[in-house]
């Protein structure tokens, strides 16, 4: 499981260093894509193959674009020495990476975004966080 927030810096040749609690847990190699929003996902290759499994069984509309958004813009990463995993050019320019990034766990992958749009979106979300939490509440 993913928890917790960071900020990190990237490089000028696209590096950032995920935490090594997240390291650990990815093991060797795996995988990072568009994420559902503004950001980079990051997901482990066994948590990516069973998203694949799922997108494969819903309605074909459905499918192809979450095959456009996740699969195809899929890449298979390993960390550096250092820790640090290389986010290709595409990838950072539709997430708005570019110096500083948040880090963000999110139980089963974790999310890569341009620190002012992370601010931005949980500043933002107060005012809709009390639907979501009323169903919390038995």
């Amino acid at each position: 499981m993913f928890l917790g927030t960071t900020t990190h810096s990237i490089d000028s040749k696209g590096r950032i260093v995920l935490p090594s609690r997240f390291r650990e847990e990815l093991g060797e190699s795996f995988y990072i894509s568009r994420g559902f929003f503004d950001c980079v996902q990051v997901i482990s290759i066994p948590e990516f193959e069973g998203l694949r499994k799922k997108i494969k069984q819903m309605n074909a509309s459905d499918a192809f674009k979450l095959q456009y958004r996740i699969i195809a813009t899929a890449v298979e990463v390993s960390p550096n020495s250092q820790g640090r995993i290389s986010i290709p050019a595409n990838l950072r320019k539709a997430a708005g990476l570019e110096k500083t990034a948040t880090v963000v766990g999110m139980d089963n992958r974790i999310e890569i975004w341009d620190e002012e749009k992370f601010n931005e979106m949980i500043s933002t979300s107060d005012e809709t966080i009390e639907a979501a939490l009323s169903q919390l509440i038995l």
